[in-house]
């Protein structure tokens, strides 16, 4: 069971680690992917109001086992998205962060009028992280805007290998491109690297092993 006491102190220490690397106002979103429903649960308790998970089925699961009458935190999906499951997420998802192509745009449109949506900047060329190319950023927003979706900003993933500061370069294009679109929102940096994000100007990240310990161990 995970507590919501040690779930606040975690919380503390991130904002803490936000601070220090010269960050104000930035959002964090409690990664709940992989642990159960106590997660959410915790997370809400402990003031954290936002909470990520990659998969449709799996989030489904963790509100049902939570009751309607549970606190609901705002749901952000943050995992690669299938277009066959947007039905299912409409009305649950509150923002869609992984949308990085047309065909899903026009699916979120057609199921989810009006969402809220991120796009999200593949920084790496790594397979299955998912992501469109940074140079395709600005007619996907078009494309999105056309279709009535709320475009609020951009997210990335830095690399799988290399560290925290081979993430750098990577967060500070997307920072410049946000920037440069007038979007107010751009959602960059996990555990390890979420100094850098900070650094480079992320005004959200995306904390999971910190909050609530390793994966593996549950």
């Amino acid at each position: 069971m995970i507590e919501p006491e040690q779930v606040r102190e975690r919380l503390a220490l991130v904002e803490a680690r936000i601070r220090a690397a010269g960050g104000t106002g930035v959002d964090v979103l409690a990664v709940t992917k992989g642990f159960g429903p106590d997660a959410i649960d915790a997370a809400v308790a402990s003031g954290c109001g936002r909470i990520g998970e990659n998969y449709a089925q799996e989030l489904l699961d963790k509100l049902h086992a939570r009751g309607e009458s549970a606190v609901r935190p705002e749901i952000h999906f943050i995992g690669r998205l299938q277009s066959n499951k947007v039905r299912s997420l409409s009305g649950v998802v509150d923002v869609y962060e992984s949308v990085d192509r047309s065909s899903l745009v026009a699916e979120i449109a057609r199921r989810d009028s009006g969402a809220r949506v991120l796009v999200q900047v593949d920084t790496t060329g790594e397979p299955g992280k998912g992501g469109c190319r940074p140079d395709d950023v600005e007619s996907l927003i078009a494309t999105a805007l056309e279709a009535g979706l709320r475009v609020e900003g951009t997210m990335t993933v830095g690399p799988t290998v290399g560290g925290p500061e081979a993430a750098r370069p990577g967060f500070r294009a997307v920072r410049a491109l946000t920037t440069r679109l007038g979007l107010a929102v751009c959602s960059m940096g996990m555990t390890d690297d979420l100094e850098v994000a900070v650094e480079e100007g992320s005004t959200q990240v995306r904390v999971g092993t910190a909050l609530f310990g390793w994966r593996g161990a549950r």
